[in-house]
């Protein structure tokens, strides 16, 4: 009977070593606070805080340099990444015009700065004061590639 509990003892001794285990001097991973992404069109800087703890996005197209903080903001976590969107258009009959940033997985690891690429969405939304005129597809895309740096600053 004492075999059978020294061999189950060793079994599990076994398993045991086998679990992998973080060492000590493990650091969690870092993840990037500030966004610096362009392409020829489009330049837009993103951070998540700022020093006064609100997030801030700068957006700057060929006819238009906007700056956003605070609830001007969405975001959204999806599977493909985080969403941050902000209205670059408005008006008050035809619709509204929305510019979002598709923000992928980032670990810094030991470094404070990581190359990205990834996508910005401007998204067209079509309305009318006349219901009859909103029937069909009321969003339009322009999907455009983004390259730049994802970095980790402290504010």
């Amino acid at each position: 009977m004492q075999t059978k509990h020294l061999a189950s003892l060793l079994t599990l001794g076994m398993a045991l070593t086998t679990i992998p285990v973080m060492p000590s001097h493990a650091q969690e991973a870092k993840i990037p606070t500030l966004y610096q992404l362009q392409n020829p069109q489009i330049k837009v800087t993103y951070s998540t805080t700022s020093f006064t703890g609100k997030p801030l996005l700068d957006y700057k197209d060929r006819q238009q340099t906007l700056h956003f903080s605070g609830d001007e903001i969405r975001t959204t976590e999806t599977e493909i990444g985080q969403l941050v969107t902000v209205t670059i258009r408005r008006t008050v009959d035809t619709g509204s015009t929305t510019f979002s940033l598709l923000l992928p997985a980032v670990n810094l690891g030991q470094r404070n700065e990581a190359k990205i690429e990834t996508k910005g969405i401007v998204t067209i939304n079509r309305f009318s004061p006349i219901p009859a005129f909103n029937q069909g597809q009321t969003q339009t895309y322009i999907v455009t590639p983004l390259s730049g740096t994802a970095k980790a600053v402290v504010f």
